[in-house]
């Protein structure tokens, strides 16, 4: 059983291991500062202008309104990072295949925060009712996202081409995709359910 807590031992020297915690409503303002650095400097996001603290709030209600996890990983008392992960697409079908989303705050870049972050991710949405994750990598994962996707079992599954225009250039995105639990190999638990 998964707590949505998770520790690991490779922590860089002079800090203590990252915690991954459900995050709060007092993350909040660290998780805006995050993403906001993401949307006004990298393409990781392609929003063009950072949502408000209140846009955060709504977005990480829809996400446990959906039964799915929302995490941050805290070093030393600090949010180096979150993670969240949300329904690939609105259509009933789709409801057993999410979408991850990590974004790790610049000043803990190296320290294997994005892993312990996806590793979390992973692990607790397998507990539940999904049975695919798809990551949506921008840029060809310039970032070092394909690398670490592929690390924990993500596949390459296709790559759409110039699809999005941010800092004044055209950007792929590129999908990957890995099995949750028994992925396609049984049929899903509300089998019996009609949309």
């Amino acid at each position: 059983m998964n707590t949505g807590s998770h520790t690991e031992a490779n922590a860089a020297p002079g800090t203590t291991a990252p915690h991954v915690r459900d995050a709060t409503e007092a993350d909040l303002p660290a998780i805006q500062a995050i993403y906001a650095h993401h949307v006004l400097t990298g393409v990781a996001s392609f929003e063009e202008t950072p949502p408000s603290v209140d846009d955060l709030r709504a977005r990480r209600e829809s996400v446990l309104g959906h039964g799915l996890p929302y995490m941050v990983a805290e070093v030393d008392g600090v949010v180096a990072g979150y993670c969240y992960a949300t329904p690939y697409r609105p259509r009933a079908a789709y409801r057993h295949t999410i979408e991850d989303s990590i974004y790790v705050d610049d000043a803990f870049r190296g320290r294997g925060i994005g892993r312990i972050l996806l590793k979390a991710l992973i692990e607790r949405c397998e507990s539940g009712p999904w049975r695919q994750m798809i990551a949506v990598i921008a840029d060809g994962g310039s970032g070092g996202s394909m690398s670490l996707h592929g690390s924990l079992g993500f596949e390459l599954t296709g790559t759409l081409k110039a699809v999005g225009f941010k800092h004044g250039r055209w950007l792929d995105t590129t999908l990957m995709q890995r099995t949750l639990g028994p992925g396609a190999d049984a049929p899903p638990r509300d089998f019996s359910r009609k949309n």
